[in-house]
Parts: structure tokens; sequence; C-alpha cells
């Protein structure tokens, strides 16, 4: 017999997937590709945020309208549809962590931590105990097989969609479970599939905002988890020149220009960095944003050893931005030195350093801290 589409040897009819089923028209179009293709289909939906909040928002993913769209596709495909409750877990493991990331002057990136806690351990434990063969995902990522038959993640065939930034945190037992039915298509095929398959979600718009945060009020949702936390403080320039005070270093961001508060200053000024335990906003010009070299803390690797003397990558330090060279070197504690060939600009710590040779991922970790280009800023 031979090898089905999703790696198989057994025909699509003996092999169980449970799709993680979002609502949205990604998730949703897998799991009918996969029922479509014969395979015994298991959906199973996440609620993640409380219902009352949720169901009346729009752009949001596991909140309550999408459970709804997510039970009604289940039953156009007829595949049974489980919801399982991941408040209080996703509370503990998700949005905690995005209020402390916040206060230690971090930039933090919540759906990556969902990825790596709930959807990809805690859902993917649930789909072996319901017998499942793998879990399949609506992710625009690939999972490819290398010359040893070891899975590897790459990137997605449609590069504008390409989620490969966000799954850094995947380990290679998770890999070997997880399979990516979308990798190897473009958007609009999938929107077509939609169609196709006469699904209520074909034209249901992408979600864009982060589910726990309502239009993007991110201090209101810090404020509510850690009352207390906007304190003031100073605003100072690369020198240690008070230019104007602050109501809490959780409304700034490394690169933010608008809405500073200081004026009278000739040219234009950019939040270069944060300093916490002084309650300081610190900025400078433009060129102060440069950033030479990246340390970097709890490293994933799924590329093959390296040695001493380091590896080049290509390195993705923000979501929206393509891959630069940088020379990768990997410490013997999870913890790596990332050299950027050029400096980036607005790097920030809690942001992810995404490793690619080529359109493989070789791994990532978190920004822990950042070498400035500028030697003012070492000194602070």
């Amino acid at each position: 017999m031979s090898v089905n589409s999703l790696g198989f040897d057994r025909a699509p009819e003996n092999t169980r997937v449970v799709v993680a089923m979002s609502g949205g028209v990604d998730s949703s179009v897998t799991a009918a590709l996969l029922k479509d293709q014969g395979y015994d289909v298991v959906g199973i939906t996440l609620q993640l945020y409380d219902h009352g909040v949720a169901v009346q928002k729009k752009g949001a993913c596991c909140a309550g309208q999408d459970i709804h769209d997510a039970r009604r596709v289940a039953e156009a495909i007829g595949i049974p549809h489980y919801v399982l409750d991941y408040e209080s877990r996703f509370k503990d493991q998700v949005m905690e962590e995005f209020a402390d990331s916040y206060i230690r002057g971090e930039t933090p990136i919540p759906c990556v931590r969902c990825n790596q806690t709930v959807k990809f351990k805690d859902l993917l434990a649930t789909a072996r105990d319901l017998g499942a063969d793998c879990m399949a995902t609506g992710h625009y990522v690939q999972r490819t097989l290398g010359g040893s038959g070891k899975a590897q993640l790459t990137r997605a065939v449609d590069l504008g969609r390409d989620q490969s930034y966000f799954l850094f945190t995947t380990t290679q037992e998770q890999l070997d479970f997880l399979r990516f039915p979308l990798g190897g298509m473009e958007k609009p095929e999938v929107r077509a599939l939609a169609e196709n398959y006469g699904l209520t979600v074909a034209d249901k718009p992408d979600s864009q905002d982060i589910c726990f945060v309502p239009e993007g009020r991110y201090v209101d949702v810090i404020e509510r988890l850690r009352p207390g936390a906007l304190e003031a403080g100073e605003i100072v320039d690369l020198d240690g020149n008070v230019l104007g005070t602050h109501e809490g270093i959780i409304r700034y961001t490394i690169g933010q220009r608008r809405g500073l508060g200081i004026g009278g200053v000739a040219d234009p000024l950019y939040v270069v960095k944060l300093d916490p335990a002084n309650k300081r906003v610190i900025v400078g010009p433009k060129e102060a944003l440069d950033t030479r070299a990246i340390a970097v803390k709890d490293v994933n690797w799924l590329g093959e050893p390296v040695g001493e003397a380091g590896i080049e990558v290509l390195a993705r330090v923000r979501s929206t931005r393509p891959p630069v060279p940088a020379t990768l070197r990997l410490g013997e504690k999870g913890d790596a030195m990332l050299e950027l060939h050029d400096p980036e600009a607005g790097v920030s710590p809690g942001q992810a350093a995404v490793f690619y040779d080529g359109d493989r991922v070789l791994g990532g970790g978190w920004i822990a801290k950042t070498v400035s280009a500028d030697k003012r800023l070492a000194a602070i």
C-alpha cells in the first residue's frame, strides 16, 4: 500500500486526524479537505477567552462567535466536534506572561506563547488521547522530510502568509506529530476551496487582534491583571537629560515615535530603550535604534549540531521583517548570541529571533537583550 498524503502507510479512512478548528477559513478548509480525502477527522475547538466578552468581538480567534462557526462547519462536513474549555490554563500560561513581559519593558508575542503552551502542548496531548495518528492545523507553514527522513519545518509557499516565525517553539517531537495541509497553497486557493465546499466561513475576514486585547487596548488588560503597574517616571535622552515624564513604561515600545509627550525638540526622537528598574523611558535619534547583536534565551533548536565557530543563518527578528544575514553562536544552556551582518533598527526584548537556512527553520528563541550600535546606550 502506498503512503497517504499525511505520510502514513495505510488508507486514509484508517488514519485518524484531529484538526484544531479556530472557526476561521483556514482551519475550516483544513478539516473539509482532509474529510474530502477520506480521513477519519475529529474537530476540536478551544475556548480560550471569556464568552461574554469575546462573543461581541470581531477579528479574534477562539472567541464566542468563532466557536459557533467551527461547530457549524463540523456539522456541514459531517465530523465529530468537541469544544474544550482552556480558559484557566490560557490565562495562566499566556495572559499572565503577557502582562509580566510588558512590565519587564519587553514587547511580547502572546500568539507564540499560545502555540507553545496551549495548542501544541495541551491540545496535542488531547489529540493523542483521542487515538489520533496526527494533528493538523490551518497554519501557513510546511512540514517537509530531510534527506535522513527527519521532519523539518519550512516556510510556506505563500510567503506573504508564512507563519513559521510564530511556530519557532515547535519541538521535534511535536513536528513529528503535526501536519500543515495548507502550507503548499496560496490564500486565494484556500478561499476558493472554502467556496467549493460550501463553507459558511468562506468570506470570513482573517483574525487581526489578540483575542484577549479588545481593540488593541493592551494597557487596559495589563492594568486589570496587574493593578498598580502604571508607575510614573521620567523620559530622558541618551545623556540622561530629563525631557518629560510618563505615566507608565508599559505605554511605550521600542521604536515608538508618536505620543511621547515631549515637545520643544528640533529633531525627531524615538523610544530606544526601556529601563523598568528606574522607571525610565529613554529616547534618542533614529540611528540609536540600530542593533548589531542580540542575546537570545530559551532556544528551541531543530537543526543539526553546531560547533563553537557558529553558523551562518538568516535571522528574522520581527514578524513583519524579512530574514537578514547573521552569525549564530549557540550556548550550552539554551542561550545564543546572534551577530547581525548589518544593523537592524528597533529590535525589542520579548520578541523572537528565528533562524533559517533558506526556507528551513533551524530554530529560534526569545530576545533577552540587544547590543546597540550606539555606544552611549551600552552605559545605560
